[in-house]
């Protein structure tokens, strides 16, 4: 591997790997986050609202790190995900049994969750709850904390970077390659959706994914800068029928080939999952399939 790809501005760019090392030789006084930032300026790499896309910079340096491409400095403090992780333990939440009609829960409160009490509850509860557990996001996402009437917490949703490539949805929107590249990130996943395990209330579930998908494109606007313009998701279905998915209308497309996102020599065996997406805007295909993802607001 002699250079890594990278999306800017809608524009896939070769980054060398020689010169990633040569930048961080010639700043030897900079730490890891610097460098990330620093190389973001370098390449323009920002998100449409300007911010800087450090984190995924991030991300991609510790890969590069871990294939023995780079040398990267030493970390100035031990990590800190194993602390929050074990700090979320002590956050007192209500766990009495919640079983009732939906109506008698409604209104039901849809918070986007940012920093403070409500995000460490977010992370306490699928860390705890979530059979997949909680990972640090990396790039674009938003995270819901539900919670009823009483404001008691119900469950969590959390949306985060679309799969990279997958057949029966790029064929759902009738995607080439190049333009999948430039907007890809006008998609995004359901990568998470706990319903707590006390709560057992008939159509919850659904009534709360079509709160969501009314309201998750002004708010991705509102925090990026662009707005999303189809939802993701996928299914164990080991484990789950996907029935919720199927009453908010969300449209079932086919199965994954049971690869994981970083199975490029396809040797990593992962659970078979369905596919459903949910598209937030009628005109969805013509905005993924131009260059103007940009624009508009949703017309559904």
């Amino acid at each position: 591997m002699e250079s890594v790809k990278i999306t800017i501005n809608g524009q896939s760019k070769k980054i060398s790997i020689e010169s990633i090392r040569q930048f961080i030789e010639e700043h030897p006084g900079y730490h890891r986050t610097r460098l990330s930032q620093e190389l973001c300026e370098v390449w323009g790499w920002c998100g449409p609202n300007g911010q800087l896309k450090d984190m995924a910079c991030r991300d991609l340096l510790l890969k590069l790190k871990r294939s023995g491409h780079i040398v990267l400095p030493p970390r100035q403090r031990r990590s800190t995900n194993g602390f929050r992780n074990r700090q979320q333990t002590l956050i007192f939440h209500d766990t009495e049994d919640v079983v009732c009609s939906l109506k008698s829960l409604t209104p039901i409160q849809v918070i986007r969750v940012n920093k403070g009490p409500d995000n460490d509850l977010f992370r306490h509860l699928v860390s705890r709850y979530h059979y997949l557990g909680y990972r640090n996001t990396v790039g674009e996402n938003m995270k819901y904390l539900i919670r009823d009437n009483k404001d008691r917490p119900l469950g969590c949703l959390l949306f985060g970077s679309a799969a990279w490539k997958m057949a029966p949805r790029d064929g759902f929107i009738d995607w080439a390659d190049n333009v999948r590249m430039q907007n890809l990130s006008c998609l995004t996943n359901n990568t998470r959706f706990l319903i707590l395990p006390w709560v057992r209330v008939d159509h919850l579930a659904s009534h709360i994914l079509s709160q969501v998908t009314r309201r998750i494109c002004n708010d991705w606007k509102d925090k990026y800068g662009h707005p999303v313009y189809l939802l993701e998701t996928f299914v164990d279905t080991s484990r789950y029928r996907g029935i919720c998915y199927q009453a908010a209308n969300w449209q079932l497309l086919g199965q994954t080939k049971g690869r994981t996102r970083n199975d490029r020599a396809s040797t990593i065996k992962a659970p078979v999952k369905d596919i459903y997406v949910y598209p937030l805007d009628k005109h969805f295909r013509k905005r993924l399939c131009n260059g103007n993802t940009g624009e508009g607001s949703p017309g559904i």
